[in-house]
């Protein structure tokens, strides 16, 4: 804490009297500097604490001098009495106190120096007391940065060490990190200073509080905002600036990190595509600690690039963990589990169009990859969300057969069946839909359907029986999936 002028007229050995304007004697004092000078504004810098035995000074000019030294910006005016004056000339006195610049009466017995080695003693003392803030302010930062804090960690121990509130705002002028928790609408009352700084540092002020805002040496452009109740001493804006090159250097290297696992994730999608599914899987469990459980169904999201980084970063920050896998690949961003989260994520991004493959076992995932990007480009041409492959399939084919002929054949073949389950004897049609969605897979089709495999394969033999047609054929289960989506579609 810097000596102020109330404090150095305490000091009792020095007999300092207060003549004026004791009202600003909290103003700090920068340094003392003694002249005779009527006028010594080209000699200072402000914040001085100004000494003279008035040896030019009388009764007509000392209220000019007085209005030039606060011109100056000079603390206060230390003078000295029992050499060229017996006493502070009352003009002086009378003007001072109406500009409210404080004035000490400096005893003859009290040499200059001495208030100069008070002034220097506690200029020192605050220096160092500066510097030991500003390196322990710098180990605790670092030890942060270092530790398991992150620029989350880093922020909260600068809003405590300047005793403010700390945003860090992302390249979109977004708040990723703020201490306090209260502090995150701090940034709608700095947009328009965002907007106006390029690089480098901006001061402005929000409310009461003086506002640093300090762009970060990273590639992706963020900006560190700092609000504190005054301007920051020496020894905060130290503390700053290492936070700003601690924060730089995470930043950076989360960065470096996200892409390395970005790229990481899309080998393991080109893995799985080649069929190396133990392997690919396996990487999962060691990264990730684990992978979705089968069945699979893959979803294929494709558009912009931008929207498609913004979906891989929102999936990123969702963490789901095993429960759901994403990679990049070409066009596409590439999602295993957690279908239903993706797919909203995805929508709220905007500009972006899945496709969702069948359910398939984890070596059947080529195949499916290919029906995901199929039904994905086809939910592009058709500017709509999500497609199913299973919808999109149908659709293509049903396409190029004439309608009444299809829907002939549906009610024929379908026909037994319904009529079986309006007797409320079972519900075949919803049995054989799920089956064939499913590949024929007893174990995945019951499950949905929940039901006992074994009731479900006594339901497929009512179907044959009914139908008479051997569904182990994949001609018969061909011919009844087109029944079925020609039924769905009326």
């Amino acid at each position: 804490m810097a000596l102020t002028l109330r404090a150095l007229s305490a000091e009792r050995p020095l007999g300092l009297r207060v003549r004026a304007a004791e009202a600003g004697l909290d103003r700090p004092i920068g340094w003392v500097h003694p002249t005779e000078l009527t006028d010594p504004q080209a000699f200072l810098e402000g914040g001085e604490l100004l000494l003279t035995t008035g040896l030019a000074l009388g009764e007509d000019n000392s209220p000019e001098y007085i209005r030039r030294l606060v011109d100056a910006g000079v603390a206060g005016l230390g003078f000295g009495v029992g050499l060229s004056h017996d006493t502070i000339p009352r003009s002086l006195v009378d003007t001072a106190e109406e500009v409210g610049l404080p004035v000490l009466e400096v005893p003859r017995k009290t040499p200059f120096i001495a208030i100069t080695r008070a002034v220097s003693r506690a200029v020192a003392a605050d220096e160092y007391a500066s510097l030991v803030r500003t390196g322990k302010g710098q180990q605790e930062l670092t030890r942060t940065a270092v530790g398991k804090g992150g620029p989350g960690g880093v922020v909260r121990k600068l809003a405590k060490l300047i005793d403010g509130w700390v945003l860090l705002l992302d390249s979109a002028g977004a708040v990723t990190e703020a201490s306090p928790a209260s502090s995150r609408h701090f940034v709608d009352e700095v947009r328009e200073d965002l907007v106006r700084l390029r690089a480098g540092t901006l001061v402005t002020a929000v409310g009461e509080d003086e506002v640093v805002l300090q762009t970060l040496d990273t590639r992706a452009r963020g900006v560190l905002v700092v609000g504190t109740r005054g301007p920051l001493d020496a020894a905060a804006q130290h503390i700053v600036n290492t936070a700003v090159s601690l924060l730089s250097l995470a930043l950076e290297q989360n960065r470096e990190h996200a892409a390395a696992l970005r790229h990481l994730r899309s080998g393991l999608c080109d893995l799985l595509a080649a069929g190396h599914t133990e392997l690919a899987t396996r990487t999962m469990k060691t990264l990730w600690g684990g992978a979705p459980e089968p069945p699979w169904r893959v979803l294929a999201v494709t558009g912009p690039a931008g929207a498609r980084h913004t979906l891989a970063d929102t999936l990123d920050a969702e963490a789901l963990g095993e429960r759901m896998f994403f990679g990049e690949s070409g066009a596409f961003v590439i999602a295993l589990g957690a279908v239903d989260t993706v797919t909203r994520l995805a929508t709220g991004v905007g500009g972006l169009h899945a496709g969702l493959s069948d359910p398939v076992s984890t070596v059947d995932f080529p195949a499916a990859l290919r029906q995901a990007t199929q039904a994905a480009e086809a939910a592009k041409a058709e500017r709509i969300e999500l497609v199913r492959f299973s919808e999109h399939a149908g659709r293509g084919f049903l396409e190029m057969v004439d309608s009444q002929a299809a829907q002939t054949f549906s009610d024929s073949l379908l026909a037994p069946l319904r009529q079986h389950d309006e007797t409320g004897r079972g519900e075949l049609v919803t049995s054989l839909t799920c089956w064939l969605e499913h590949h024929g897979h007893w174990d995945l089709a019951s499950a949905r359907l929940g039901v006992h495999r074994h009731t479900l394969r006594n339901r497929m033999r009512k179907v044959a029986e009914l139908t008479g047609r051997d569904l182990d054929s994949p001609g018969v289960r061909a011919e009844f999936w087109l029944a079925l989506q020609v039924s769905a579609r009326t």
